[in-house]
């Protein structure tokens, strides 16, 4: 049970995996700009389409396109476990695939950060293909932005169900 808990808390977190090329010339970082404000409208944006096409790749059991979207000193950090790291967060996101998680959901509660970082914080359902609830709770995710892309760089997540209850409960 505990082994489960561990690869639904590893998807959970990769939800922010996904990246994509900005298009928008402000977004760009030189690495003198970590001063810069974010364009909220625009992170808005950028967090809604990255979650949808999250649910996309959870849907089609895509972990390898989910864990492509990491920068690769990117790091996961669940509860119950020790830090994921590099090619570790493939055999995590592709653990958590096979268990049966077939959909996540976010909504995400609060987008800050400048024009290098973005933190998004937000709630997260993770259910299995006959859509039983597996797994609820928070997380905190941390966007960086190399040369116009945005990537993965931490990943924070946490259940917010009873351990006993996590994967047993049917919705």
């Amino acid at each position: 049970m505990r082994q489960i808990s561990l690869v639904l808390f590893a998807l959970l977190n990769c939800y922010g995996l996904l990246s994509c090329k900005s298009g928008n010339p402000e977004k760009v970082s030189d690495g003198n700009d970590q001063n810069l404000t974010l364009d909220k409208k625009w992170a808005k944006s950028f967090i809604d389409s990255i979650n949808a096409k999250f649910s996309e790749q959870i849907a089609l059991g895509d972990s390898t396109a989910l864990a492509s979207h990491y920068w690769p000193d990117a790091e996961l950090l669940l509860d119950n476990s020790e830090v994921v790291k590099g090619k570790d967060i493939l055999n995590a996101l592709g653990g958590a695939i096979r268990m049966g998680v077939r959909e996540m959901t976010f909504s995400t509660t609060d987008i800050t950060g400048t024009s290098t970082f973005i933190i998004e914080t937000g709630n997260y359902q993770m259910k299995d293909g006959s859509k039983s609830l597996l797994d609820r709770g928070k997380y905190v995710v941390v966007w960086e932005n190399r040369n116009g892309e945005w990537k993965l760089y931490r990943d924070i997540g946490s259940t917010s169900m009873p351990a006993a209850a996590i994967g047993m409960t049917k919705h």
